[in-house]
């Protein structure tokens, strides 16, 4: 799969984390009753991020937790070859029901992603509201689903694929667009 380009590097990566935190302090009135909550695997270490840069802003920690939406996939049976979801588990510190979960994920395509992790919380909990934060928003939803926070919108066409590189899994930080085969 041939790379087209670099859309963000690790500066713009850093930037664009810096002004979703600022964002979400800002439309929030702070981090009272609130919750970071990224859907594994990337937007958990999204999710860290933001609450690191958070805590920097207000000097005050935020609460994070991680959310595995496998078994709420609507596609479940073309993922998986063995027909055998593999649940990670879903790892929330605290009750949701009448907190402010902001949902982190690194890319918004169809936003079935996004439908399946509202499914999971849901169960886990009744929040007072839900918001979307997500590194790159590449269009072509098939749900009507939004970000509330977007680091960058990257229009692209369906012969393309987005590919987002963070350090703590992959040695580096980058947001890149491949040509699918």
């Amino acid at each position: 799969m041939p790379e087209k380009a670099v859309v963000l590097d690790e500066q713009a990566v850093r930037r664009a984390l810096t002004r979703i935190a600022h964002e979400i302090i800002e439309r929030n009135k702070g981090i009272e009753n609130m919750i970071l909550v990224g859907i594994k695997t990337r937007g958990i270490y999204l999710a860290k991020r933001l609450a690191e840069r958070v805590q920097q802003i207000e000097g005050k920690p935020v609460s994070i937790g991680d959310l595995d939406i496998t078994l709420y996939r609507d596609d479940l049976s073309v993922k998986t070859e063995s027909k055998e979801p593999l649940v990670k588990g879903s790892d929330i510190p605290l009750d949701i029901t009448g907190q402010k979960v902001i949902l982190i994920d690194d890319v918004l395509y169809t936003g079935r992603t996004v439908r399946a992790a509202m499914d999971a919380l849901i169960d886990i909990g009744r929040p007072s509201q839900i918001q979307l934060a997500v590194l790159v928003d590449r269009g072509h939803r098939e749900l009507p689903i939004r970000a509330d926070y977007v680091g960058k919108n990257i229009p692209t066409s369906s012969s393309e694929k987005i590919v987002v590189r963070l350090n703590e899994v992959d040695g580096l930080d980058q947001v890149a667009i491949f040509e699918k085969d």
